[in-house]
């Protein structure tokens, strides 16, 4: 008769087929959630372009120029790739750079104070027949009292009855009012923190953290540099190579972080981030502007090494105090040597005393005798 297995064993192994399975479990949680934020906008059973008219045909966005007070008519064409009619939502928002550095357009119940509201569609909706497509004219109007600059926003569609839910499509439009341009960047924020290095001579690293501002009317992207430097602007150092900020529309923020290694312990070191301001014009090419620095002051500290100093003084401060207590020491034991040598060699101060008194003695009991003859 075979001995059962302990229980122990099989509680475990049954513990690890749990595991397993609950980590499949989790693998394809993460798989299938992936799906929808990867697909590309050809899976929905729609898609949107520009009309071809006056402006062009094929063109990947709307652009326009137009002064305060103007207007532009425009069209949105909609073609359905499916099989059963589609009933979508068509509404005007403005952009925003979201998190991930790219323009988007905000949800259709957000509040849409410039391109958006400035949009005014045809029809709030529009139903398309499979295979058909369907165009929805629209009219953008400036206000007269609109600054100059550059403004973005777009067009978005999105299913009403519920089917593929969540999903948008849409252009963007890309809006200069006339005037005067002001590009501007500024750095905002900027901070140095030391990491330091356990090495009392060595080297460390430092981050520098700042967040970009567009300020001016126009949109920009920065190209960004990043250094260090101790006093005098000796003992530098330079950040690796820093990406370009996404395109920032007037008033958006960009936060940064770069690393910095190399960094010599120069106790107060400046930390500076010179931008070059992009302009992107209506054809697409890019050309930088006259860039801009921005300087701090961080404290780059070797603790390994200050508190080696500290030790070092403490120890040359201990140095004279030790030295007079040794000298103290000596001269004591020299003082203490020389009585016991004296000591040795003569009879002591008692004992002296002691044979003149005895002396004394004799000499009265002699003298006395003598008169008593």
């Amino acid at each position: 008769m075979r001995p059962p297995r302990p229980r122990t064993t099989t509680a475990a192994r049954s513990l690890a087929r749990a595991a397993v399975v609950a980590l499949l479990a989790v693998l394809a949680f993460l798989g299938t959630g992936a799906g929808p934020v990867a697909a590309a906008d050809g899976d929905a059973p729609w898609a949107i372009s520009t009309a071809s008219n006056d402006f062009g045909s094929d063109r990947p966005n709307y652009s326009y120029t137009v002064n305060a007070g103007g207007h532009v008519t425009d069209a949105l064409e909609v073609v359905n790739h499916g099989t059963t009619p589609l009933h979508l939502a068509v509404y005007a928002a403005d952009a925003f750079t979201n998190e991930a550095g790219r323009l988007d357009l905000v949800a259709k119940d957000a509040k849409s104070p410039r391109v958006g509201a400035w949009v005014r569609m045809d029809r709030p909706d529009v139903t398309v027949g499979p295979g058909r497509s369907v165009k929805v004219p629209f009219t953008l109007t400036v206000p007269h009292d609109a600054a100059p600059g550059d403004y973005m926003g777009g067009i978005v569609t999105s299913p009403t009855d519920g089917t593929d839910a969540g999903r948008r499509l849409g252009i963007r439009i890309r809006l200069r009012v006339g005037g005067a341009l002001e590009p501007k960047l500024s750095v905002q924020d900027l901070h140095v923190r030391y990491s330091g290095t356990t090495n009392p001579v060595g080297k460390g690293d430092a981050t520098v953290t700042y967040t970009i501002r567009n300020t001016g009317n126009a949109i920009l992207m920065a190209r960004q540099t990043v250094s260090l430097s101790g006093p005098f602007g000796l003992l530098g150092a330079r950040a690796g190579h820093v990406d370009d900020s996404p395109a920032l529309l007037p008033g958006d923020t960009w936060k940064v972080t770069v690393p910095v290694h190399g960094v010599t312990p120069a106790l107060r070191s400046t930390g500076t981030v010179t931008l070059v301001p992009l302009l992107t014009d209506a054809s697409g090419s890019v050309a930088p502007l006259a860039g801009a620095k921005t300087t701090t002051h961080a404290w780059t500290v070797s603790w390994t090494l200050l508190l080696c100093l500290v030790v070092l003084c403490a120890l040359v401060a201990a140095g004279p105090v030790s030295w007079s207590r040794r000298r103290r020491r000596a001269k004591g034991s020299t003082e203490t040597a020389s009585a016991e040598v004296e000591g040795d060699h003569g009879p002591s101060r008692e004992v002296k005393g002691a044979i003149e008194h005895v002396g004394a003695l004799d000499h009265d009991a002699e003298t006395g005798a003598r008169g008593t003859r």
